[in-house]
């Protein structure tokens, strides 16, 4: 096994797929940290579903699965969701939540449909166009985990550039618009920048679970830190390590989707961290409450006990105080 293994970390390919995968869960839980701190959970998961339409519009036209098709024809989805969910919670009573659930549901209704015309039309091309679903990473060619690289590496850098405007924007848009900030372009841009985590990733994770490793290690990295910088950090660091596990089990198990497996290892993740964190996890607090449940025990127990005589003498003396 170990050295099936080591053959794989030889072959270029797979080097390039696991660097891909890496920058991929490194960009996701950078950004995955402000949409978490923003209670926008959902609208990732609304915006993975929103880029099948996209990819399958883009494969209709042109006819090539090159990712730099699928990126304009799944960022052109994106954004026309993301306004959608504006528009309808803006001049409807419906709330953010309900109409994230209607945009991922419509939208994702029209992915399969199309999905589903183009693998009944006997092009010839289609075939493998359905791991955009749970993603293969090991599908992708050398120019596809460029392409995903140079993107990836694109978003954490403007997260680093813009971090205190999304810090701002996470904690108080309230003061962030006071001091002058475009709160309304930013709040868009970061939709954006989802957007583009979300379409880079669908290839080796999919459309389905693309939510998931944005999310889950923001939720992992938030039970060690109370700092957003360390979070960030942190959130970055557990999905890099998500995507190396997903990429490397899914190459070495009978090539298993990389997208649930490396969701599964972020989960994992999760699992250590709600455990075992320094100060938030189970075991630290149940640590802490028995070390409590001691202290509390030990002064009791070094208390002078009074005896019933003395004890008695006190309260008459008390009364006659009285």
């Amino acid at each position: 096994m170990w050295t099936h293994v080591l053959e794989l970390f030889r072959d270029p390919n797979m080097q390039w797929i696991l660097l891909g995968s890496i920058l991929l869960g490194l960009s996701s839980g950078v950004l995955g940290s402000f949409a978490y701190l923003r209670k926008q959970s959902l609208m990732g998961d609304a915006l993975a579903h929103a880029a099948l339409p996209g990819v399958c519009i883009a494969f209709m036209l042109t006819g090539s699965k090159s990712m730099f098709f699928f990126l304009i024809g799944a960022v052109a989805a994106g954004i026309i969701a993301t306004f959608g969910i504006g528009f309808v919670t803006r001049n409807t009573r419906i709330k953010q939540d309900s109409a994230l659930g209607i945009v991922l549901s419509v939208f994702f209704g029209l992915g399969v449909v199309l999905l589903t015309k183009i693998q009944q039309s006997g092009n010839g091309n289609q075939s493998g166009l359905d791991t955009f679903m749970f993603g293969k990473a090991a599908s992708m060619v050398l120019s596809d985990v460029i392409t995903m690289g140079l993107v990836a590496l694109a978003l954490v850098f403007i997260c680093m550039l813009l971090f205190k405007e999304f810090k701002l924007l996470s904690f108080d848009q309230g003061f962030a618009k006071g001091i002058g900030l475009p709160v309304a372009f930013l709040d868009q841009f970061m939709m954006f920048l989802i957007v583009v985590a979300v379409v880079i990733g669908i290839q080796a994770v999919g459309v389905v679970l693309m939510s998931a490793l944005l999310i889950t290690p923001a939720v992992s990295a938030r039970y060690w830190t109370d700092k957003l910088g360390w979070m960030v950090v942190l959130s970055g660091a557990f999905g890099a390590v998500s995507g190396f596990v997903g990429t490397l089990v899914s190459s070495t198990a009978n090539n298993l989707p990389t997208g649930p497996l490396s969701v599964l290892a972020a989960t994992l993740l999760f699992v250590v961290s709600v455990l075992f964190a320094p100060r938030r996890g189970i075991l630290s607090k149940l640590l802490e409450r028995l070390a409590v449940k001691r202290s509390v025990l030990g002064d009791l127990s070094h208390q002078p006990r009074l005896s019933g005589f003395h004890g008695a003498e006190q309260a008459k003396h008390k009364e006659g105080q009285a």
